[in-house]
């Protein structure tokens, strides 16, 4: 006869031998997935290194390609822009080194630059977008018309083009030195503007910004600039607009202006300022505008070429 404690055992016995047979298993188990984890890791580990070796190579190429540009910039825009005059135009953002390094290409092109205008955060700030038009309203000098368009970045514009470029037509300034005077005043004493010292009008003028603006007006404030730039060229002999990285999208001015095909037929733009190549495309640029043309430069895809009579 079959004893109970014999039935508790047997019970027991099997529960044993299903609870041994449970972690052998899912030992046995747990051992292959963590191997083939640890491949797949390894695997993971050997991809992320080669991309790093390939993305330090393309920045050691890219190192080499700026500093080549670099070193014969001077002799590829020599004589480009001679007995010409440059103003130079900034925002808040422009890097300095890059502006710095196109007023020592422009000399080399033979220009002289008569000066440099910062506009600042205020002058594109939309909550001071009527301040700026009252005030250029007042500071117009006698004789010029403001533009037709009401923004404030084409009112600007129509401003500084008589303040800041000489007729294309006689070579002449647009304004009295007491009108140079007066007008830059104005705007540097509302904020707008930081006018360098003994600034000059100029035949030209090159219009430079950094990359993609950020904010919640980053739209408005980048559509300020394109339209001031483009007024600016309707001003004098030609105007070009030079952004570092991310201008040509669309919260950068470049990319602003290359949405309009009426400014893109009048104004040159260059999306690469931030390189030594794109600095020298910039120069070149403001020679083809002396010959009526007008382009798109640099390395965005809504660049129509890498530099003037290069399409295609």
């Amino acid at each position: 006869m079959i004893s109970l404690r014999y039935h508790i055992v047997s019970v027991t016995a099997v529960f044993l031998a299903l609870a041994v047979g449970v972690v052998l298993g899912s030992t046995a188990i747990s051992g292959r997935l963590l191997s083939g984890l640890t491949d797949d890791n390894s695997a993971l580990g050997e991809e992320v290194a080669a991309l790093q070796a390939q993305r330090s190579g393309l920045d050691a190429r890219l190192a080499d390609a700026d500093r080549f540009a670099t070193s014969v910039g001077p002799l590829a825009v020599k004589g480009q822009l001679a007995d010409r005059t440059v103003v130079v135009v900034t925002t808040g953002d422009t890097d300095p080194n890059d502006r710095d390094a196109l007023t020592g290409l422009l000399r080399s092109a033979g220009a002289t630059v008569t000066g440099e205008l910062q506009l600042t955060d205020s002058f594109t700030d939309p909550d001071k977008a009527d301040q700026l038009l009252n005030l250029v309203a007042r500071l117009q000098p006698a004789g010029t018309q403001l533009p037709t368009g009401a923004d404030p970045g084409t009112r600007a514009g129509g401003l500084l083009g008589s303040l800041l470029l000489i007729s294309k037509d006689d070579n002449q300034p647009q304004s009295t030195p007491d009108e140079l005077a007066a007008g830059l005043g104005g705007l540097a004493s509302a904020g707008f503007v930081k006018p360098g010292q003994g600034l000059q009008p100029a035949q030209l003028a090159v219009v430079l910004t950094g990359g993609a603006v950020r904010g919640d007006s980053a739209g408005d404030r980048a559509a300020v600039v394109a339209r001031f730039a483009t007024q600016l060229d309707r001003s004098g002999a030609g105007t070009v607009l030079a952004g570092g990285d991310g201008s040509a999208d669309g919260t950068g001015a470049v990319g602003v202006v290359r949405a309009d095909t009426a400014a893109t037929s009048v104004l040159s733009t260059v999306d690469n300022l931030h390189t030594a190549a794109g600095r020298v495309v910039t120069v070149l640029a403001l020679r083809e505008q002396l010959e009526g043309k007008a382009g798109r430069y640099g390395v965005a895809g809504n660049a129509e070429a890498p530099a003037p009579g290069t399409a295609g």
